[in-house]
């Protein structure tokens, strides 16, 4: 019985063209990794100016008092006293520490989160709907992303004072709830990360724009969300200027302003032995951030990413 052959296989293969093996050498050529000793150094010593700073804070905060003074700064003292530390932070002067904690925590879910609400609604219509004065919001928010938040710090409290809502936790969290970053990012990235086609073929099937908003543009939202959600978090959580001016009574103090009396009554005139308080409780203030930050990195990296680059 004859067999048949597949002439196809037995036919030589054209060499490639002289064009073609230059694009392929220089495909393979940028494809290998370049290494510079110069920039390998630069950024090891970054990365060592970067964490030098919090491995003295994690020694420093095992250490008793004594130890502070009488040890290397980058080297654990005579005693582990981290636990301890921690147990008298939480319950130095009745617990004030967790105060400050709990008003530092309500500041950032309102502020922080209302202000990821209201850039993500406001940058979604500037986005994708057409009006009268576009133009102008958007030279208005490049304007007030040019300057910056201490130079509004007095005209806020004086009007504030005049509204009678100085020393209350509104003072804090009314100004929080106005990102003009975030709304300028969430604009930029749902105009390409969303498809106006889609849009319009989800009102062509019936669905009104509240359905169309939050079935499916807040979906494809969720990375910048994510990123606006995270640099407001980081911006409220250590605000310290703005609640410094604001705010007299101690016990509406976030953090970052409770922290600093104590380091002033550690360091002034007729100094208290607490200064290895002041340094736990920042130990304590900046692992939240820290994990905040490590949990959302990736819809941050994506989130900054996609909104720049077009398709």
């Amino acid at each position: 019985m004859a067999t048949l052959t597949d002439t196809r296989s037995s036919r030589p293969r054209k060499a490639p063209s002289r064009a073609a093996a230059r694009i392929q050498a220089g495909a393979s050529s940028g494809r290998r990794i370049r290494k510079s000793p110069l920039l390998t150094i630069v950024m090891v010593l970054f990365v060592i100016y970067s964490f030098v700073p919090l491995i003295w804070l994690i020694v420093n905060a095992t250490k008793t008092q004594p130890d502070l003074y009488s040890s290397f700064g980058l080297w654990f003292g005579k005693d582990f006293n981290l636990f301890q530390n921690i147990a008298d932070t939480f319950t130095y002067r009745g617990g004030i520490f967790v105060q400050w904690l709990g008003n530092t925590l309500l500041y950032v879910v309102v502020g922080a989160g209302g202000a990821t609400l209201l850039a993500t609604v406001a940058g979604y219509g500037m986005a994708k709907y057409n009006f009268p004065g576009k133009r102008a919001v958007f030279a208005v928010v490049l304007g007030a992303i040019a300057v910056p938040g201490t130079a509004l710090a007095v005209p806020t409290f004086l009007l504030f004072s005049q509204a009678g809502l100085t020393n209350t936790p509104w003072a804090v969290i009314l100004p929080s709830l106005i990102s003009p970053f975030g709304f300028y990012l969430i604009w930029t990235y749902a105009s390409e990360a969303i498809p106006t086609e889609l849009l319009e073929a989800a009102r062509m099937d019936g669905a009104g724009e509240f359905r169309t908003f939050f079935t499916i543009s807040l979906r494809l939202l969720a990375p910048g969300i994510v990123t606006v959600a995270l640099f407001a978090i980081v911006a409220t959580w250590n605000n310290y200027f703005l609640p410094l001016i604001m705010l007299s009574d101690p016990t509406w103090y976030p953090l970052t302003v409770g922290l600093s009396q104590w380091s002033a009554q550690a360091t002034g005139v007729g100094a208290q032995p607490i200064f290895n308080l002041v340094i736990t409780g920042s130990l304590i203030t900046i692992v939240p951030i820290v994990a905040a930050f490590l949990v959302l990195q990736r819809y941050w990296q994506s989130g900054l990413a996609a909104g720049s680059v077009k398709q």
